[in-house]
């Protein structure tokens, strides 16, 4: 399901973990990280998702966040699981809206792993194209999907050309590779970005290591600089590209300062280094967010550790605070609510808790809560999953107050169990996500904005689990 981030609520609200919104999410006002501009989103009505009845296997499935209208969409794979996922994960990676239907990698038991596209029925559910035929059971494994200059934009491997940029207009003769960057093996796109009316992307042509690339309107492919030039085939490693003050900025190293805050306009000469934050190694700058006019960021420069760091319009870099005096508060799951900015940190005492930094600059623990992720926006409220002193992982929230720090649902009360709910979604006015109660397993939950927090459906009847152990959300 996706997380409701500025990050991935970009315009094409591309989503990662078993579970993925099939309702763009509100579109308009998305920010952040990657996609195109879509015009033409679907209704906020339904989700699609991945899983498991126990006798299909892992399968699409929708829901409109009631029992009856929580079904089976298509049993794409007749003998097995549809999807294989990243890494032989079984879940889908990405699902992402365009042209009135949703794409997504899918294996039919008889191609491999390619591009399939639904509009959330089983006659409209199929297979763009068996991208890679050599042989006719291999993957191309479509992912990074991202809408750009009315195609859909995603990295693919056809057995040929090796892993590179291929776009789609949803028909087979219209799904086909956009360049060839690596002429002896696989360029691997990833991280596709749209910015300034192109899309940037990082990617390795096999003699300049894993740089900075970009596609423009007219489909010409360019390298944008070799940052990392120490070495012929030296990597930067561009990632984490976040759109901010008219720039596209990202974490990359150029082989001398280690791995920094870099931005760019486009141009090879206005790509450079924003500053050197750690001067005797890499800050590795991570969960690049914009709120209050700044880029908020983890970040480590060499003394104390990972902390929170942030970028403002002028250009000064500094940081937030030293959370944790003797060590890394590693602040991350940036969240942005009610004119502050939330995110998990640990101060060095209780583990990961909840804090937050506001307009006026003041930092501070809200609550003692701990092992806190997942935090979501939802009917004035910040919703999450986390530890208190009664009960284990369960569902809360706050107002942004210690006071109006509270349980919403011990969903699994056994002695020292957790439901561990994760991948939030907003859908028709209520939250849903995924929880074991202990008893059905792992299914698909709802708070609404009345309270009430029940299960959906017991997709998998019995003691197993119909929504399937998510993969981690990457930031």
């Amino acid at each position: 399901m996706i997380h409701l981030d500025e990050n991935l609520m970009g315009p094409l609200c591309k989503a990662t973990g078993a579970l993925a919104l099939a309702s763009a999410l509100a579109l308009a006002g998305c920010g952040g990280g990657g996609g195109g501009a879509q015009s033409n989103a679907p209704a906020l009505s339904l989700m699609l998702f991945a899983a498991n009845d126990g006798a299909t296997g892992i399968e699409l499935w929708r829901t409109d966040g009631t029992g009856t209208g929580t079904g089976l969409v298509k049993d794409i794979n007749t003998s097995g699981n549809s999807f294989p996922g990243a890494s032989g994960t079984p879940f889908p990676t990405e699902l992402a809206f365009f042209n009135g239907a949703w794409f997504f990698s899918a294996d039919d038991g008889v191609s491999g792993t390619e591009l399939w596209k639904s509009d959330d029925t089983a006659g409209g559910t199929v297979r763009v194209k068996d991208i890679n035929m050599n042989p006719t059971s291999a993957s191309s494994s479509p992912r990074g999907f991202t809408v750009f200059n009315g195609a859909l934009y995603f990295a693919a491997d056809d057995g040929v050309a090796g892993r590179e940029l291929w776009k789609t207009d949803g028909t087979p003769s219209g799904t086909v590779r956009v360049t060839d960057i690596n002429m002896v093996g696989d360029s691997s796109p990833s991280d596709l970005t749209v910015f300034n009316n192109a899309l940037y992307f990082s990617a390795d042509d096999g003699t300049t290591g894993v740089e900075l690339w970009k596609t423009d309107a007219a489909g010409t492919t360019v390298q944008v600089k070799d940052i990392n030039s120490t070495s012929p085939s030296a990597s930067s490693s561009p990632s984490g590209f976040t759109v901010f003050n008219g720039a596209l900025y990202f974490a990359a190293n150029d082989g001398v300062t280690g791995r920094e805050l870099w931005k760019t306009d486009g141009t090879p000469s206005g790509t450079v280094r924003v500053t050197d934050i750690n001067m005797v190694g890499d800050s590795s700058p991570s969960g690049l967010t914009v709120f209050n006019n700044a880029l908020y960021f983890s970040a480590d420069d060499g003394t104390t550790g990972f902390e929170l760091w942030r970028t403002d319009v002028a250009g000064s870099t500094v940081r937030v605070k030293d959370i944790n005096l003797n060590g890394d508060s590693f602040p991350s799951g940036f969240r942005v609510f009610n004119n502050a900015l939330y995110f998990s940190a640990d101060d060095g005492f209780a583990g990961a808790e909840l804090w937050k930094t506001d307009a006026a600059g003041s930092t501070v623990r809200v609550s003692a809560v701990s092992l806190v992720s997942g935090l979501t926006v939802f009917n004035n409220a910040l919703y999450f999953s986390a530890s208190g002193a009664a009960a284990g992982v369960e569902l809360w929230k706050t107002d942004g107050t210690d006071s109006g720090t509270v349980l919403v649902k011990d969903i699994n009360p056994s002695p020292g169990a957790s439901s561990t709910p994760s991948a939030f979604a907003v859908l028709n006015n209520a939250l849903l996500f995924s929880a074991d109660d202990g008893v059905t397993g792992r299914e698909l939950w709802k708070t609404d904005s009345s309270g009430s927090t029940v299960q959906v459906k017991d997709i998998c009847p019995g003691n197993c689990n119909g929504v399937p152990v998510l993969v981690p959300l990457t930031p």
